[in-house]
């Protein structure tokens, strides 16, 4: 098994959800099948869509997941289909160079400049230490309030040579892994990222309630359920007022392809409709790359109760 690196961009040819689903060309089965049953590090390059100068992607790492298994894709010769588990998004996305500094070594040619052989492949591997290095930094600075104050924990010495680490100790690899697996840490992880998405604010109502402490009243909801293989993903949640959520599991209320809010009106009574936004249209991220996907939202429409 192996770490790795996959680029993926909203905009690209290729039939990608990172969340479930990795879409490649034969030309790099090997390198993904090495990475198979491991974890990789999304990255979201400068050019949002192949094949074009269309440019305005972040070049940053972006998310970690685990490679579950691989497909041949039989609508389109000589490609294939990574199938992802496990994935998270970091808080904080890692710039693929920081000054002079390259998280990814490979990238780095020995007069410091950028080796665009080696930036042009959309699948590499990546050394151990510098996958974990990349992971401690897109966690910086939520790991108290993820409750993860341990986070981490120093890898032999050997491996202290890894770049783009901005604190002298790197992170060790298991238990940094174990932890990106474990329920806890996974839900305070995206109900951080969904509320800060929606800035706090109910996506149905419209309400923005904070109490006494400043703690947003607002929960985060997951469009398809985790346990129908739904990803802890802003894409696949929605930020809810109490009410809103109780209703949104139920099936009561659910959101159309153009993300007008459907409403079970013979179900509801006429107090919970009246707390429904006036022009019965979903409040979105400001980004649009935080949208609900249409893929989650089908999947619950398909059981709306109305």
């Amino acid at each position: 098994m192996a770490h790795a690196v996959f680029t993926h961009a909203d905009g690209s040819i290729y039939d990608d959800l990172p969340e479930d689903r990795y879409h490649f060309p034969k030309t790099y089965l090997r390198a993904v099948e090495a990475a198979l049953s491991d974890w990789i590090i999304y990255y979201e390059p400068r050019r949002i869509q192949a094949g074009s100068e269309k440019t305005g992607g972040r070049q940053a790492y972006f998310a970690t997941a685990r490679v579950d298994r691989i497909e041949r894709d039989f609508r389109r010769e000589d490609h294939f289909y990574a199938h992802m588990r496990d994935y998270i998004a970091f808080p904080a996305p890692v710039p693929f160079r920081d000054g002079t500094h390259y998280p990814e070594s490979l990238l780095q040619r020995a007069d410091g400049g950028t080796n665009k052989g080696a930036f042009g492949r959309s699948v590499r591997t990546i050394p151990a230490a510098e996958f974990n290095a990349i992971l401690n930094a897109g966690f910086e600075g939520t790991r108290e309030e993820l409750g993860a104050a341990d986070w981490v924990s120093e890898l032999p010495s050997a491996q202290h040579d890894a770049p783009y680490i901005h604190d002298p100790r790197a992170p060790f690899e298991r238990p940094m892994i174990e932890r990106l697996t474990r329920k806890p840490f996974r839900e305070a992880a995206f109900a951080r990222q969904v509320k800060a998405a929606y800035a706090q604010r109910c996506a149905i109502t419209g309400l923005r309630i904070l109490n006494g402490g400043g703690r947003p009243e607002v929960q985060a909801a997951h469009i398809r359920p985790v346990a129908e293989g739904g990803p802890d993903t802003v894409r696949n949640g929605l930020a809810l007022s109490g009410t809103a959520h109780w209703m949104f599991d139920r099936h009561l209320v659910s959101v159309d392809t153009d993300h007008h809010i459907l409403i079970a009106r013979d179900r509801l009574p006429a107090a919970a409709q009246a707390l429904i936004v006036p022009d019965g249209k979903l409040i979105l991220p400001q980004s649009m790359g935080q949208y609900p996907h249409p893929a989650y939202l089908a999947h619950h429409r398909a059981r709306f109760k109305g």
